[in-house]
């Protein structure tokens, strides 16, 4: 998998170790100087650095693998320590604990926020330190609405290649769309997630002929178990139904719905399940089990935590902005070929 960054980067000045003692001394504040914007340090360094990582949802398998490229990003350094933080959902602690590696002087912050809605808060945090953010996986903006670097997806393009695989195995199957339902399990105030199921369904559509089955969508906080029990209700609602599709947010709702689904007696052939993550799904492939999860678009947290660190790293080390938006590339797996193009099943 490679990753790709986007051109244009506005050039930063870097603070000189003089200025930056001056900015930190009591004088500074009265002197009417402001903390230097994100994306900006204290100045290239050939010595230790360390990195915070916050991240939500941190025992989610991609959130592990992003932390393990993270970790391999330091390594490669040779003078880097990465410290990792579980921030599970919660936004109060994410500002907390933001609070708490200001507090201890890392050099760099990267995050990867519970909810979008503390961007602005978490970047004036680091600003008013002077710490350099970026953001991973989900955008945040400050107050102004100017988005802070990132690391991530194109949530739409994501999104896109789910519908347009949805369709190949709905118009393969030769479902008609009055007894087939599509099931779009998402958590619905991040914007990342509206961006990929909008594109999933936009792309579906374009890529059959005739009309569409309808579509239900199921809120969820983005995890197997809730879009398990939520798709419950959804499912005996529909009771004449005879053939599903389903896609999502994330790989955990995708499998979550196809679960239930199966648990309630739908057959893994009335099933056409598109996952977006590959790291679940590919759990009943590796097993050889008949199942509802026919493909995934496979995306790589270790190389969105490698690719953060990287480009921290060389702001840190060579004084090289943080590009404003770096995008990992996507590829759609099945049974057959998850292996070769590279997904690890743990």
């Amino acid at each position: 998998m490679t990753i790709r960054s986007t051109k244009g980067a506005r050039r930063r000045g870097l603070i000189t170790g003089v200025v930056l003692a001056g900015l930190l001394s009591l004088s500074a504040c009265t002197s009417g100087q402001e903390a230097a914007p994100a994306g900006e340090g204290s100045g290239p360094t050939d010595g230790p650095v360390t990195i915070a990582f916050l991240q939500k949802q941190g025992d989610q398998q991609y959130f592990v693998d992003e932390a393990t490229g993270a970790k391999a990003a330091a390594e490669a350094d040779g003078n880097a320590e990465i410290k990792v933080v579980d921030l599970g959902t919660d936004s109060n602690k994410a500002i907390s604990e933001l609070d708490s590696v200001i507090a201890q002087g890392v050099d760099g912050i990267i995050i990867v926020v519970p909810d979008q809605q503390i961007g602005p808060q978490v970047i004036e945090a680091a600003n008013a330190a002077g710490i350099p953010i970026m953001a991973a996986d989900d955008v945040i903006k400050d107050a102004s609405g100017a988005e802070a670097p990132f690391t991530g997806f194109d949530g739409n393009a994501m999104g896109t290649l789910v519908g347009q695989e949805a369709a190949r195995l709905y118009t393969e199957a030769g479902w008609a769309p009055e007894d087939t339902r599509i099931l779009s399990a998402y958590k619905q105030d991040l914007s990342v997630c509206t961006d990929r199921v909008d594109g999933a369904s936009a792309a579906f559509t374009a890529g059959i002929k005739g009309t569409a089955p309808a579509l239900v969508e199921i809120g969820t906080d983005n995890s197997a178990t809730d879009a398990q029990d939520q798709a419950g209700a959804v499912i005996t609602a529909n009771a004449g139904v005879k053939h599903w599709i389903v896609w999502g947010c994330n790989d955990e709702n995708e499998t979550g719905v196809v679960t239930a689904l199966q648990n309630s007696g739908v057959g893994p052939a009335d099933i056409a399940g598109v996952g977006l993550g590959a790291y679940l799904t590919c759990k009943d492939w590796a097993a050889g089990q008949d199942t509802g999860n026919k493909a995934a678009l496979f995306i790589s947290g270790i190389e969105v935590g490698k690719a953060a660190v990287n480009s921290m790293l060389a702001l840190l080390r060579e004084g090289t902005p943080l590009p404003p938006k770096t995008i990992a590339d996507t590829a759609i797996v099945n049974a057959d070929d998850w292996e070769d193009k590279g997904v690890v099943c743990t």
